[in-house]
């Protein structure tokens, strides 16, 4: 019996040496850097096959997107890029062609109308909920291809809020096709 197990143990000690001389290395980001997302790809991609007016903010420097993502709200479409603001705070930015109510539910029920913010012209209509729900702005801004419905939520504060808005607004939208 101990001669047949002898190959076995044989196997198990070259193989863990050869394990050691072996190293893996996963690849992503570097601790404490937050990971890296191509909105203007994915924001190119969408407007393209969305079919409503899709911008890309012009975010001044020290902004970081890091995530985005496509849903649906009914028959409705949305494309979300979240930011890291140099604050370090988290915004994202929804534009969707759904319809203000609708696009506002898709964030929660507890959400109610808290009165505008003037910026550059355009008013954005903020919503406040409880104590642990975040503020959702919102706008709807024209493009050639019909409205888009804009907001903007996440735990920044209010000027962050604003430069996205601003710089998300001041946009034409991207080609469709």
């Amino acid at each position: 019996m101990f001669w047949s197990l002898a190959p076995l143990v044989v196997a198990c000690i070259v193989l863990a040496g050869l394990a050691g001389m072996c190293s893996f290395q996963l690849t992503g980001p570097k601790a404490g850097q937050p990971p890296s997302y191509d909105a203007p790809a994915a924001l190119r991609a969408d407007a393209a096959q969305l079919g409503f007016p899709v911008r890309l903010p012009q975010l001044p420097d020290g902004w970081h997107a890091n995530s985005g993502s496509r849903g649906s709200i009914d028959a409705a479409r949305t494309s979300t890029v979240g930011y890291l603001a140099p604050s370090g705070m988290y915004l994202s930015l929804t534009q969707s062609n759904a319809d203000e109510q609708k696009l506002i539910a898709s964030f929660g029920t507890d959400l109610h109308p808290s009165g505008t913010q003037d910026v550059g012209g355009v008013s954005w209509v903020v919503y406040e909920g409880g104590a642990n729900v975040r503020p959702v702005w919102t706008t709807r801004l024209d493009g050639p291809t019909g409205p888009a419905q804009i907001a903007i939520t996440g735990a920044a504060g209010p000027d962050d809020f604003r430069t996205l808005a601003a710089a998300t607004q001041s946009q034409q939208p991207l080609p469709a096709r």
